[in-house]
């Protein structure tokens, strides 16, 4: 008789646009790095909307396996565009269907919140 996995009470899914050049991602994975060294019993992964791999559907159906019970959905987009405003939600409706045993938290674009505009501006104005 196995044990049953024990459940991860939060994951974090960095969602991000893609791009056929496989250096764009690297800032995006980089924050993910980020999150690991500083949180590490918090489980982190990137996911796209298109042109790359893995896509938002397949990384919260391998959190999911693992135990989670808590998805956390933070949009790494600067403005809030189509993406951010139409397709976005449309995704994580579909995960909640799909997955009604997990809360799926979508927070608001990292481009809108006040930390990071005051952080762009302190590098705008830096010498």
């Amino acid at each position: 008789m196995t044990s049953p996995t024990p459940s991860v009470p939060l994951s974090i899914i960095l969602f991000a646009h893609g791009s056929r050049d496989p250096l764009w991602k690297l800032p995006i994975e980089a924050v993910a790095h980020r999150i690991r060294a500083q949180q590490p019993d918090v489980p982190v992964a990137c996911a796209y909307l298109e042109l790359t791999t893995p896509d938002l559907p397949s990384v919260a159906a391998k959190m999911i396996a693992s135990g989670t019970l808590k998805i956390r959905i933070m949009p790494m987009f600067l403005g809030v565009g189509r993406h951010a405003r139409e397709d976005l939600p449309v995704l994580v409706a579909q995960l909640e269907q799909d997955h009604p045993q997990v809360a799926f938290e979508l927070q608001s674009a990292v481009g809108e919140h006040p930390s990071l505009i005051d952080l762009m501006a302190q590098i705008a104005l830096a010498p």
